[in-house]
């Protein structure tokens, strides 16, 4: 084996592709590979030279750190290298390395945030999941040939492996090999921002809301006696946070929780019904039907709560001039969706 300061990583040469470029900055992003040199060739010999070789050579052995994807026997998804997770489209050379490293490298980016030691392996485990969904999981795709839908009435040309392909040299390029090299570096800088960019985002703003939801969901009693609304003191980005903690707390919190009001940017406040799930556009028990599409002093009438702002018409959020004004609403739409509840049951009674 190589002594650390001559660690070699190798892949391809010739056309570069989004997810042997990710790769390859993921392992930099790591202290041992931080000075390592990156080797493109197609040659096994050189290759056998390097101590990890990714994209190339035809084998897929994490013991060998040997991570091509490209061999007819390859089938590996995340869901079957870790089965507790739940994603089932073919790896690519990016998330063979980010599911092998992945958490020892978000370990090591964590070590430059100010962020509690309780809280690290926690945030370590979302982030590894969360980073993957977010950003990996499309590379791999795109890098398999896997369409995003059935049907696509457009395709997106600004996608993160499109943007990388647009650094290899042009086909009439008088001088591609001297432009290859230049434009690996190039496009490995480009997704290493975007990584980092994603990462922070997740530490800095994503993260941080967990907290406020946290306290919020502590304090739901004493927001209402049913513990089904919960306040918040601004808009943050709460439906995430919801699920995993309903799920952390499955036995105690299950899913009773049925709207949140925050505060928006224009000093009003938002009420906003809990989604079924994360992705979903259906609702656990939408603002009243009776409500929706109306707006101002019609709105204000039909509920007899003053200030009221508008009912979107799917029912998932509305708004109100004040804290009590969105509280009301919110209390108003659980009476009226008990008393529709009773309604029904007697009717199915007689």
């Amino acid at each position: 084996m190589s002594s650390i300061s001559a660690i070699k990583i190798g892949t391809h040469n010739g056309h570069f592709h989004c997810d042997e470029i990710f790769a390859c900055f993921l392992l930099k992003t790591l202290p041992r590979y931080a000075d390592a040199e990156i080797i493109r060739s197609r040659d096994p010999k050189v290759l056998a030279e390097c101590d990890t070789v990714v994209d190339v050579g035809g084998i897929f052995n994490a013991e060998q750190k040997r991570f091509d994807h490209h061999q007819k026997t390859f089938t590996e998804t995340f869901n079957s290298l870790q089965p507790d997770k739940p994603w089932t489209i073919r790896l690519s050379s990016a998330g063979l390395i980010y599911v092998h490293f992945g958490r020892e490298i978000i370990i090591e980016l964590l070590k430059k945030e100010n962020i509690e030691d309780g809280a690290k392996d926690h945030l370590t485990d979302i982030l590894f999941e969360k980073l993957y969904e977010t950003f990996v999981l499309e590379i791999d795709a795109i890098d398999n040939g896997v369409d995003i839908g059935e049907n696509m009435k457009y395709k997106i040309h600004t996608n993160l492996s499109t943007r990388v392909g647009y650094f290899n040299p042009a086909w009439n390029d008088p001088n591609p090999l001297e432009k290859e090299d230049t434009g690996f570096k190039q496009a490995m800088e480009m997704i290493g921002r975007e990584f980092l960019d994603k990462f922070h985002y997740y530490i800095h703003q994503w993260w941080p809301a967990r907290a406020l939801l946290e306290k919020a969901i502590t304090k739901r009693f004493e927001t209402d006696p049913s513990g089904s609304i919960i306040a918040l003191e601004c808009s943050s980005p709460w439906r995430d946070h919801l699920f995993d903690i309903e799920k952390e707390q499955k036995e105690t919190l299950g899913d009773t929780i049925k709207y949140v009001i925050y505060a928006d940017a224009s000093k009003s406040w938002r009420i906003q019904a809990v989604p079924l799930s994360n992705k979903s556009f259906e609702n656990r028990l939408s603002l009243p039907k009776q409500w929706q599409g109306l707006r101002d002093d019609e709105l204000s009438a039909k509920a007899n709560i003053p200030g009221c702002i508008f009912i979107h018409a799917s029912g998932f959020i509305g708004g109100n001039a004040t804290y009590d004004g969105a509280l009301a609403m919110a209390r108003r739409s659980l009476e009226l969706a008990n008393t529709d509840s009773l309604s029904s049951k007697r009717k199915s009674d007689d």
